[in-house]
């Protein structure tokens, strides 16, 4: 199956899912999320899942696909992928965004990797690394405060076994580790205080892997970050100049 997408790529807090929002609506278009961590069902606060009242106005799809206890491939993404495109009525277009580059590279060129047409060219929001560093503290900040210690908690009940790679999440993993050390302290303490340290320190070594996969991987046509609705706007005029870019998607199962 083929299907026209319009890629929309970024670092971890460089406001892509808003962007993407913003356009879905505007386009009457259905967002298919490229985010490895967005597939696990309850870890919602850690990966910046929109909401239900986030997501009105427009469809959602590459989320909420398996458990934590379950490993997760980018194959299994694909498929999904593909189910949701599948259910799509045929004119609607289709957003991909997400800061996964295993998963564009899946969509975009197949999963054994080797091109058959030249890369394509879509937009790759960008930032300064110290402004995506104060955005990830702050909204890492919002995430404890929002309650995502409990959330952990409340998934290490449901899922007292977790999967390799739900273990290896960001923020997931250094909260599961405290908890099951016993910690019971505020979530404003020094204790987990030190520990958005260490999230903080894993994040931006991400948001420098995504930028050199980005960089290497694709051709991206660099996007200035900034206010949603601006960053929307220079999206939407990258698309126009590039066009969207002709998927193939594997059978739906």
């Amino acid at each position: 199956m083929e299907r026209e997408v319009y890629p929309l790529a970024g670092p971890t807090a460089g406001g892509k899912t808003a962007a993407a929002a913003i356009l879905a609506r505007r386009m009457g278009a259905a967002v298919l999320s490229a985010d490895s961590m967005l597939v696990y069902r309850g870890m919602d606060l850690g990966t910046a899942k929109p909401t239900a009242e986030e997501r009105e106005g427009y469809m959602l799809g590459g989320i909420d696909l398996a458990d934590p206890s379950e490993d997760f491939s980018a194959g299994a993404w694909l498929r999904a992928a593909s189910a949701f495109v599948a259910s799509l009525p045929s004119g609607m277009p289709v957003i991909v965004a997400g800061g996964t580059g295993l998963y564009f590279s899946a969509l975009l060129r197949g999963l054994d990797r080797e091109w058959t047409n030249p890369p394509p060219e879509y937009p790759v929001i960008d930032l300064p690394r110290d402004v995506l560093r104060v955005r990830a503290a702050s909204r890492i900040g919002a995430m404890f405060a929002s309650g995502w210690v409990d959330e952990v908690r409340s998934l290490l009940v449901r899922f007292p076994e977790w999967s390799r790679t739900a273990r290896y999440a960001i923020g997931y993993a250094e909260i599961r580790e405290r908890l099951l050390a016993g910690c019971t302290a505020p979530h404003d303490s020094p204790e987990w205080n030190e520990v958005k340290a260490k999230i903080l320190v894993r994040t931006m070594r991400l948001v420098k892997h995504q930028a050199t996969w980005f960089r290497h991987q694709s051709r991206a046509i660099a996007v200035e970050g900034g206010a949603a609705e601006a960053v929307a706007d220079r999206v939407e005029s990258a698309w126009r100049a590039h066009g969207p870019w002709l998927a193939t998607f594997p059978a739906a199962e």
